[in-house]
């Protein structure tokens, strides 16, 4: 039925796209003898796979073009004897048959049968790096120089890819064959907006000529050198790109149209921002003259530039107001911010920020770009900087922003609230030693304002005022300014945790939870002083929070926190962080002297307790990250600690580990053979009987994986077969 003369579209299931798409997915699956491909080919399943690459279905479609690819790379690399040459007698029968259908795709003049054949010739690229892959270009060039002159719109994108497909490969190296050649001509006649992802992609591209790439940045650069030309008579952009008249004639009619001149901008300003995060970028990249036309587009964008031209008063109407252009410039402008040289005037990125963040007009989603442009700007300032003494204009940029925050923290709109808050938790991390944002921010009502928002009505405006009060606190104790002690000696810093741990233990949403626990984290990683002086208290109140939680991320995150606390205690009791190392720290005979501390330590805590409920949790994250922490806490104390040291237990059937397992984990009392009714211990001699006889290693490899090894194991589909032929009894043992 599936390879006989008739072919599979004879039968009706054929019409079921899930048994099309699994027909491809098993030949792909057989290409892999040449037994099984010659069969393939003899069967009359390659004109099916042909039919398949205009299915209905582009999930079907996309994958028999890749299995075309596959079995023309099979096919050349199994059936030729002498190397490969333009003319078809010297390619293999299968491998002559599918490039005679792609140079009939390529020459059919439908604009989808000639882009189908540049995706699937693409992916033969992606697919194969051999040196017939040479051969196979010099064949198809003229053809592809063909569409790319004649119909360079309708093929664009295709072609970027095919272009992109094959430069990446080792085989066209030279920098002096056709494809450079043709690369160079696409980026002529391509539109803009096309040409704009192949510029992108060959700037990439290490093997990419320097020419070219010249090329290709300017093809980026035309489109904002084009917005800042039309307000102003001159424009750094436009010297430097020397740009020719049709690429010039062809950006402005783009810009022109509303809706094109969006989409040309939106995508030129991301590629832009795109390349200022490669650790390599252009080596003439023109960073300073860009920023400079960045801030004249947020300009135009806020109705703050004049026109200069006729085009410039169409450009003012199309992007006045426009938030997606709006956010792409704010990007920009953050990702510019570290490499601008010092002869930047810092004053007018500062004052356009400004701008945006004081506009009542700001969208939330402009207001976000603009906030983080503005958290890199001044993380930039004080790393380049030094010191801000001889900056007057950024003490006072600083003393505007406070209002604003404020402003922004009391907005009738939570995203904007929410927005303010991760601003300032990042900018309170980021910016702790920048003495200008710290003076500003103690002496404002912000910190005041936040922790107001605790009881905010939006749960993730609540998250945010968790993460930003307890980041301030961290701050404040950390520079040992811990601000209004009352006479009973207790600080500000326990007021929030108290708050902290309500919202714990209180809160109905489960995203404030996570934020109170991820915090509670930091504080007693960093030294926090309610984690500080007494961490075995504190840990214990938040495990006992967390115990009864129904959020998995809650659970994990808690567990994370027993995991800094068991890593804490290692190091405190003076265990070295690998008791097989040759060279430990400590001797291997002092840990055991110890171990009774740490253990009392832990069942004080409750932390036993707690990573064996977590490991026998539903939810499988929570379980593999338990099983992760006690295997590292088993690693750590070292084998045969217990009093029952050299024996192996089992589980099942003793009595003493059975008891000891229902002690500590009251919920697995059946795998014990227990009812569970049993009182919880905290005796440390149990959990010790738990950690030898589990093997948590196992355990942890069972969790990580996911139920795919059910489904398709080699059991599964034996399981199937039986079920299939009725199951007889005589035929269970064919299982093994």
């Amino acid at each position: 039925m599936a390879f006989g003369e008739a072919g599979p579209p004879s039968s009706a299931l054929w019409e079921d796209t899930s048994v099309r798409s699994g027909w491809v997915q098993g030949t792909h699956n057989m290409l892999r003898h040449p037994s099984a491909f010659q069969f393939l080919c003899d069967s009359g399943a390659l004109e099916t796979i042909f039919t398949l690459q205009g299915d209905r279905s582009l999930f079907v479609a996309s994958a028999a073009s890749r299995l075309l690819a596959c079995m023309l790379g099979f096919s050349v690399r199994s059936e030729r004897s002498r190397p490969l040459g333009t003319d078809d007698c010297e390619w293999p029968a299968c491998a002559r048959r599918i490039v005679s259908y792609l140079e009939a795709s390529l020459h059919s003049g439908s604009a989808f049968r000639a882009n189908h054949g540049l995706k699937m010739l693409a992916m033969v690229f992606e697919q194969n790096q051999e040196a017939w892959t040479e051969v196979l270009w010099s064949r198809m060039a003229g053809t592809i120089k063909s569409l790319l002159e004649e119909e360079p719109a309708q093929v664009g994108h295709s072609m970027a890819d095919l272009f992109l497909s094959a430069a990446r490969s080792p085989v066209f190296s030279c920098h002096e064959g056709s494809l450079w050649q043709l690369v160079a001509l696409a980026l002529k006649c391509l539109p803009p907006t096309q040409a704009g992802l192949l510029a992108q992609g060959l700037l990439k591209l290490e093997a990419s000529p320097e020419a070219l790439k010249t090329q290709a940045l300017r093809v980026l650069l035309q489109s904002v050198a084009c917005v800042t030309r039309a307000f102003s008579q001159t424009s750094e952009l436009s010297g430097w790109l020397d740009q020719p008249s049709a690429a010039a004639v062809s950006v402005e009619s783009l810009l022109s149209s509303r809706s094109s001149c969006i989409s040309l901008l939106c995508q030129s300003l991301a590629h832009l921002e795109e390349i200022q995060h490669w650790a390599c970028p252009p080596a003439d990249f023109p960073h300073n003259p860009l920023l400079r036309a960045t801030v004249a587009v947020l300009q135009v964008c806020a109705g703050l530039a004049v026109a200069a031209t006729s085009l410039g008063v169409t450009i003012s109407r199309t992007l006045i107001g426009c938030s997606r252009i709006q956010r792409a410039a704010l990007h920009l402008l953050g990702a510019l911010s570290w490499r601008a040289g010092c002869e930047v005037p810092l004053e007018e990125v500062f004052d356009i920020l400004l701008f945006y963040l004081r506009s009542p007009d700001t969208s939330p989603a402009v207001l976000k770009a603009a906030f983080q442009a503005t958290l890199k700007w001044c993380l930039s300032f004080s790393e380049n900087a030094g010191s801000a003494d001889g900056f007057p204009w950024y003490k006072q940029f600083l003393k505007e922003l406070m209002p604003l925050l404020q402003k922004r923290l009391c907005s009738p709109k939570w995203e904007v609230r929410d927005s303010t808050l991760e601003f300032l938790t990042l900018a309170t991390k980021r910016l702790q030693g920048h003495e200008c944002f710290w003076q500003a921010l103690s002496s404002s009502e912000v910190p005041a304002l936040t922790e107001g928002l605790l009881d905010d009505p939006e749960s993730y405006v609540r998250a945010s005022a968790v993460k930003a009060s307890g980041q301030f606190s961290l701050i404040v104790s950390a520079r040992s300014k811990v601000p209004g002690f009352d006479q009973n000696g207790n600080s500000d810093e326990d007021n929030v945790a108290a708050r902290l741990l309500g919202i714990l233990s209180s809160d109905s949403e489960g995203f404030p939870r996570r934020a109170v626990v991820g915090v509670f984290i930091d504080w007693l990683q960093e030294g926090h002083p309610a984690a500080r002086h007494d961490p075995e208290q504190f840990v214990s109140r938040v495990i006992q929070a967390i115990k009864g939680d129904l959020d998995w991320k809650v659970k994990v995150s808690g567990l994370e926190l027993a995991g800094a606390f068991a890593a804490q205690r290692f190091l405190h009791y003076g265990f070295s962080e690998c008791p097989y190392a040759a060279a430990a720290s400590v001797s291997s005979a002092s840990e055991p002297a110890r171990l009774p501390e740490l253990l009392e330590a832990f069942s004080r805590v409750g932390l036993f307790d707690f990573l064996f409920g977590a490991l026998g949790d539903c939810d499988r994250p929570v379980a593999r990250k338990a099983c992760e922490i006690l295997a590292d806490v088993k690693r750590k104390i070292g084998p045969g600690c217990s009093r029952n040291r050299g024996q192996r237990l089992e589980l099942q059937g003793n009595a003493l580990l059975g008891e000891a397992w229902r002690a500590v984990v009251p919920r697995a009392a059946g795998l014990a053979g227990g009812d569970g009714s049993e009182m919880v211990s905290q005796e440390p001699e149990h959990a010790l009987l738990i950690l030898e006889a589990v093997d948590l290693e196992e355990l942890e490899r069972a969790l990580g994986q996911s139920s795919d090894h059910l489904e398709k194991s080699p059991w599964s589909l034996l399981q199937d077969i039986l079920s299939a032929g009725g199951a007889p009894e005589e035929n269970e043992a064919d299982c093994y």
